[in-house]
Protein backbone atom coordinates (compact mmCIF):
# COMPACT_ATOMS: atom_id res chain seq x y z
CA UNK A 1 0.00 0.00 0.00
CA UNK A 2 2.95 2.37 0.44
CA UNK A 3 3.20 2.85 -3.34
CA UNK A 4 0.16 5.14 -3.09
CA UNK A 5 1.40 7.06 -0.04
CA UNK A 6 3.38 10.27 -0.49
CA UNK A 7 5.45 12.28 1.96
CA UNK A 8 5.28 16.07 1.91
CA UNK A 9 8.46 17.00 3.77
CA UNK A 10 9.00 20.52 5.06
CA UNK A 11 12.73 21.10 5.47
CA UNK A 12 15.89 22.64 4.09
CA UNK A 13 15.69 21.17 0.59
CA UNK A 14 13.17 20.10 -1.99
CA UNK A 15 11.81 20.86 -5.41
CA UNK A 16 9.58 23.67 -4.09
CA UNK A 17 10.51 26.82 -2.14
CA UNK A 18 7.96 27.78 0.49
CA UNK A 19 6.78 31.38 0.16
CA UNK A 20 4.38 31.40 3.10
CA UNK A 21 2.61 29.24 5.65
CA UNK A 22 -0.66 30.74 6.81
CA UNK A 23 -2.88 29.27 9.50
CA UNK A 24 -6.52 29.52 8.45
CA UNK A 25 -7.92 27.72 11.51
CA UNK A 26 -6.42 25.57 14.26
CA UNK A 27 -2.77 24.78 14.90
CA UNK A 28 -0.13 25.88 12.42
CA UNK A 29 2.88 24.15 10.92
CA UNK A 30 6.31 25.55 11.65
CA UNK A 31 7.80 27.64 8.84
CA UNK A 32 10.59 26.07 6.85
CA UNK A 33 12.17 27.02 3.55
CA UNK A 34 11.43 24.09 1.21
CA UNK A 35 9.04 21.26 0.45
CA UNK A 36 10.05 17.90 -0.94
CA UNK A 37 7.43 15.45 -2.23
CA UNK A 38 8.42 11.80 -2.39
CA UNK A 39 6.81 8.41 -2.51
CA UNK A 40 6.66 7.16 1.03
CA UNK A 41 8.80 4.36 2.34
CA UNK A 42 8.23 2.12 5.31
CA UNK A 43 11.27 3.72 6.95
CA UNK A 44 10.63 6.58 9.36
CA UNK A 45 11.39 9.89 7.64
CA UNK A 46 13.47 12.20 9.82
CA UNK A 47 14.79 14.50 7.12
CA UNK A 48 12.44 17.43 7.69
CA UNK A 49 10.98 19.78 10.24
CA UNK A 50 7.60 18.17 9.56
CA UNK A 51 6.27 15.38 7.35
CA UNK A 52 2.69 15.08 6.11
CA UNK A 53 1.66 11.78 4.60
CA UNK A 54 -1.15 11.40 2.10
CA UNK A 55 -2.69 8.45 0.28
CA UNK A 56 -3.74 8.66 -3.36
CA UNK A 57 -7.16 7.10 -3.49
CA UNK A 58 -10.43 7.03 -5.36
CA UNK A 59 -12.73 10.04 -5.48
CA UNK A 60 -15.14 9.54 -2.60
CA UNK A 61 -17.88 12.13 -3.01
CA UNK A 62 -17.85 12.35 -6.79
CA UNK A 63 -20.51 10.73 -8.92
CA UNK A 64 -19.80 9.19 -12.33
CA UNK A 65 -20.99 12.14 -14.43
CA UNK A 66 -18.99 14.60 -12.30
CA UNK A 67 -15.88 12.44 -12.56
CA UNK A 68 -16.22 12.31 -16.36
CA UNK A 69 -16.58 16.10 -16.55
CA UNK A 70 -13.55 16.62 -14.30
CA UNK A 71 -11.40 14.12 -16.19
CA UNK A 72 -12.30 15.68 -19.54
CA UNK A 73 -10.89 19.11 -18.68
CA UNK A 74 -8.51 18.85 -15.75
CA UNK A 75 -4.82 19.32 -16.43
CA UNK A 76 -2.02 17.08 -15.25
CA UNK A 77 0.37 18.16 -12.56
CA UNK A 78 3.90 19.07 -13.56
CA UNK A 79 3.13 21.41 -16.44
CA UNK A 80 6.21 23.58 -17.15
CA UNK A 81 4.21 26.81 -16.86
CA UNK A 82 2.78 25.83 -13.45
CA UNK A 83 5.54 27.25 -11.29
CA UNK A 84 3.24 28.17 -8.40
CA UNK A 85 1.66 25.71 -6.01
CA UNK A 86 -0.35 25.46 -2.83
CA UNK A 87 -0.47 22.65 -0.33
CA UNK A 88 -3.55 22.93 1.84
CA UNK A 89 -3.83 20.37 4.63
CA UNK A 90 -7.35 20.19 6.08
CA UNK A 91 -8.95 18.40 9.02
CA UNK A 92 -12.69 18.22 9.41
CA UNK A 93 -14.48 18.09 12.75
CA UNK A 94 -15.90 15.00 14.41
CA UNK A 95 -19.35 16.43 13.59
CA UNK A 96 -18.49 15.93 9.90
CA UNK A 97 -17.31 12.36 10.38
CA UNK A 98 -20.35 11.35 12.43
CA UNK A 99 -22.60 12.26 9.50
CA UNK A 100 -23.63 9.41 7.20
CA UNK A 101 -21.98 9.28 3.75
CA UNK A 102 -25.11 10.57 2.01
CA UNK A 103 -25.34 13.50 4.46
CA UNK A 104 -21.72 14.45 3.76
CA UNK A 105 -22.34 14.16 0.01
CA UNK A 106 -25.36 16.45 0.32
CA UNK A 107 -23.30 19.11 2.09
CA UNK A 108 -20.28 18.61 -0.20
CA UNK A 109 -22.12 18.90 -3.48
CA UNK A 110 -25.78 19.87 -3.14
CA UNK A 111 -25.27 22.66 -0.61
CA UNK A 112 -21.64 23.66 -1.23
CA UNK A 113 -21.32 22.89 -4.96
CA UNK A 114 -17.72 21.77 -4.42
CA UNK A 115 -17.29 20.01 -7.79
CA UNK A 116 -19.11 22.70 -9.78
CA UNK A 117 -16.97 25.37 -8.16
CA UNK A 118 -13.77 23.47 -8.98
CA UNK A 119 -14.81 22.93 -12.60
CA UNK A 120 -14.89 26.71 -13.18
CA UNK A 121 -11.14 26.90 -12.61
CA UNK A 122 -10.04 23.99 -14.79
CA UNK A 123 -7.73 23.56 -16.59
CA UNK A 124 -5.89 26.64 -15.25
CA UNK A 125 -5.61 25.14 -11.77
CA UNK A 126 -4.52 21.50 -11.57
CA UNK A 127 -5.07 19.58 -8.34
CA UNK A 128 -4.56 16.28 -6.62
CA UNK A 129 -6.24 15.14 -3.41
CA UNK A 130 -4.48 12.92 -0.89
CA UNK A 131 -6.39 11.20 1.92
CA UNK A 132 -4.78 11.11 5.37
CA UNK A 133 -7.47 10.10 7.85
CA UNK A 134 -7.30 6.45 6.75
CA UNK A 135 -3.59 6.26 7.59
CA UNK A 136 -3.76 7.95 11.00
CA UNK A 137 -2.35 11.35 10.09
CA UNK A 138 -3.15 14.67 11.85
CA UNK A 139 -5.00 16.02 8.79
CA UNK A 140 -7.84 14.34 6.87
CA UNK A 141 -6.83 15.64 3.43
CA UNK A 142 -3.86 17.20 1.69
CA UNK A 143 -4.86 19.11 -1.40
CA UNK A 144 -2.07 19.95 -3.84
CA UNK A 145 -2.68 22.66 -6.44
CA UNK A 146 -0.43 23.81 -9.30
CA UNK A 147 -0.96 26.87 -11.50
CA UNK A 148 0.94 29.49 -13.48
CA UNK A 149 1.76 32.90 -11.93
CA UNK A 150 -0.73 34.41 -14.40
CA UNK A 151 -3.49 32.27 -12.85
CA UNK A 152 -2.74 33.26 -9.24
CA UNK A 153 -5.84 35.45 -9.00
CA UNK A 154 -8.01 32.60 -10.31
CA UNK A 155 -6.57 30.32 -7.66
CA UNK A 156 -7.29 32.87 -4.91
CA UNK A 157 -10.86 33.16 -6.16
CA UNK A 158 -11.27 29.36 -6.09
CA UNK A 159 -9.99 29.05 -2.52
CA UNK A 160 -12.07 31.99 -1.29
CA UNK A 161 -15.23 30.60 -2.89
CA UNK A 162 -14.74 27.17 -1.33
CA UNK A 163 -14.07 28.64 2.12
CA UNK A 164 -17.44 30.43 2.04
CA UNK A 165 -19.42 27.19 1.68
CA UNK A 166 -21.35 25.19 4.25
CA UNK A 167 -18.78 22.42 3.92
CA UNK A 168 -16.10 24.69 5.41
CA UNK A 169 -18.13 25.10 8.62
CA UNK A 170 -16.90 21.57 9.38
CA UNK A 171 -13.19 22.40 8.97
CA UNK A 172 -11.42 22.68 12.33
CA UNK A 173 -7.83 22.80 11.09
CA UNK A 174 -6.50 24.28 7.86
CA UNK A 175 -3.04 25.48 6.91
CA UNK A 176 -2.35 27.22 3.60
CA UNK A 177 1.19 26.71 2.24
CA UNK A 178 2.18 28.67 -0.88
CA UNK A 179 5.16 27.63 -2.97
CA UNK A 180 7.18 28.30 -6.07
CA UNK A 181 9.03 25.69 -8.11
CA UNK A 182 12.80 25.85 -7.94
Amino acid sequence: MTDNIFDFIGGDNGQWRILSITTVIGATLEFTSHLKITESTTAKCNSGLWVLKGLRSNLRYTEKEEKERLTAIQADLGRPESTRAALIPIRKSEAWWTLAQDERRKIFETKSNHTETGLKYLPAVARKLYHCRDIGEPFDFLTWFEYSPEDSELFEELVNNLRKTEEWKYVDREVDIRLTRI
